[in-house]
């Protein structure tokens, strides 16, 4: 079994994370060092960032509660017409991915980000790409949805006012798609 991390997922700097590996035949060297398995010098910050963030068990000591703000979301969401992606599956307390349909997740970007809300579009292997996910795809999400999926992410300070705060922005953008589209 591999396992792969990002650091950003529990609190480090963003350009960092690990790879645990039981098995190093079960990769492919595609590196110039480290016998294939090392593409370039390491990023030392990210790597102490990461190790500071792990130490700090911010994100280990909130996830009950993230689980509960998410669930919280997610059965908003869905009374307001959206959809979880991936709901029955098991997933991680800090990040969740929402689609809203006939409504284009750029649209939902910009629209979120002028009230002063941060999300990201697709899934994070796709994220600023205008192509549609490989990842949403191999899931079985339509195009036509995949196209419309948000990502939202929480954090050890997320509480019940920004769960709040968003829901009241998607439901803003969903009726005016609803308006426009009558």
């Amino acid at each position: 079994m591999n396992l792969m991390s990002a650091s950003q997922k529990f609190g480090g700097a963003p350009g960092s994370g690990a790879l645990v590996v039981k098995d190093l035949a079960t990769l492919e060297a595609t590196g110039g060092q480290e016998r294939g398995y090392r593409r370039g010098t390491e990023n030392l910050p990210g790597i102490v960032g990461m190790a500071a963030a792990l130490e700090s068990g911010a994100f280990a000591e909130a996830m009950p509660r993230l689980a509960e703000l998410r669930g919280k979301l997610e059965q908003e969401i869905l009374a307001a017409g959206g959809l979880v992606i991936a709901g029955n599956a098991p997933r991680i307390a800090t990040i969740g991915a929402y689609a809203m349909p006939g409504v284009a997740s750029a649209s939902q970007l910009v629209q979120l980000d002028l009230a002063g809300i941060s999300v990201s579009a697709g899934s994070a292997c796709s994220s600023g790409s205008m192509k549609p996910s490989r990842v949403l795809a191999a899931m079985g999400v339509p195009d036509e949805i995949a196209s419309t999926v948000i990502r939202v992410s929480f954090g050890p300070s997320t509480d019940d006012d920004d769960i709040d705060r968003f829901v009241a922005e998607w439901r803003k953008i969903a009726a005016r798609a609803k308006a426009k589209a009558a």
